[in-house]
């Protein structure tokens, strides 16, 4: 993979005091598109793009790329209240779908049956949609029954924040016929059909949940790839990637989210610079976590063997303007 499409956001910048909620929701002035060259490390800007008015709860132009999907020549996204489907290598915008049930949207993607599986993480709830918007299912990944907390009447591209999450799903994918959700909160994966199927994954904030051949990557921010086996579904192995990337312990190689199998061996990692504003709100988890006097590294991705435990090549994005990695892809030729 010589040249890779990377998705997130350009950061705005904040002061010192502690955030409020309308800050927290535009801390990401544009969201981005990056076409790097993996091997120059050079990037070009590929698409830049600020959320409609009509989906976000203010005037003040905001927006990064969560994660996605990328089938054929047909890349799928989202912002945090719009599906956007794009034809690459043009990045022509050809599907464009906004839903009052859009609250923080962490991840979008095909399903088998050509709908769209949306993880409205805003609302501890996975949508199924079709390609012209409209729902045709519904989860919570929660105990409770649907639309306990929220409503059907409410507009909630137009709320700032739902926190507290009581789950806080980041990813969605399937599996034998079956729609999966990670949980962040609960630090597992589990099946929304009503299997009772879990993956148990104990590390620290799981994210993606990613099905690459036998084996299905899970991230955990904390700095770990977790692999499990999609039959018996258990934990075959766990990879401490700040073990491999920095051995001194003092520096912290960002917050882990993004996965791109290449082969068996190596993995393309995504790893976001710790933001001051998380470091103050999440004091014990630094410290118990990650250390004390950790130093947060840059936006970056690394590529990693994770068999010979390697880290080999890192390339940096915040010259290119990314603050925020959320996914990345094989681009196009």
């Amino acid at each position: 993979m010589s040249k890779l499409y990377v998705l997130g956001g350009q950061q705005r910048k904040v002061g010192l005091k502690a955030p409020t909620p309308q800050d927290e929701w535009y801390l990401y002035q544009t969201a981005l598109i990056l076409e790097v060259d993996t091997e120059t490390g050079s990037a070009r800007t590929c698409v830049e793009y600020q959320t409609a008015r009509e989906a976000r709860p203010g005037e003040q132009p905001a927006g990064h790329f969560h994660s996605g999907a990328l089938i054929g020549n047909t890349l799928y996204t989202c912002t945090t209240t719009e599906v956007m489907i794009y034809e690459v290598p043009e990045f022509k915008l050809v599907k464009y779908i906004s839903l009052p049930c859009f609250n923080d949207l962490h991840h979008v993607t095909p399903a088998s049956d050509g709908n769209l599986l949306v993880v409205s993480t805003g609302l501890d709830m996975v949508f199924k949609i079709t390609p012209a918007g409209e729902v045709v299912s519904e989860w919570t990944v929660v105990d409770e029954p649907l639309w306990t907390r929220f409503s059907r009447a409410v507009d909630y591209r137009r709320v700032v924040t739902t926190r507290p999450h009581k789950s806080h799903p980041n990813f969605a994918f399937e599996l034998d016929g079956e729609v999966w959700a990670t949980r962040f909160q609960q630090c597992d994966a589990i099946s929304l059909n009503g299997s009772g199927k879990r993956i148990g994954i104990e590390v620290e904030r799981v994210h993606d949940g990613i099905v690459s051949g036998e084996r299905i990557l899970f991230t955990g921010v904390c700095g770990k790839i977790v692999i499990a086996n999609p039959r018996t579904l258990q934990i075959d192995q766990m990879i401490d990637l700040r073990a491999i990337q920095d051995r001194d312990q003092e520096v912290l190689p960002a917050w882990c989210r993004g996965l791109l199998p290449v082969d068996e061996r190596t993995i393309w990692v995504g790893f976001t610079r710790i933001r001051q504003t998380l470091l103050r709100e999440n004091v014990r988890w630094v410290k118990t976590v990650l250390g004390e006097g950790t130093v947060a590294k840059p936006t970056h991705i690394a590529l990693f063997d994770i068999v010979d435990k390697k880290c080999l090549k890192e390339i940096d994005l915040e010259p290119f303007g990314m603050h925020t990695v959320f996914t990345m892809f094989p681009a196009a030729s």
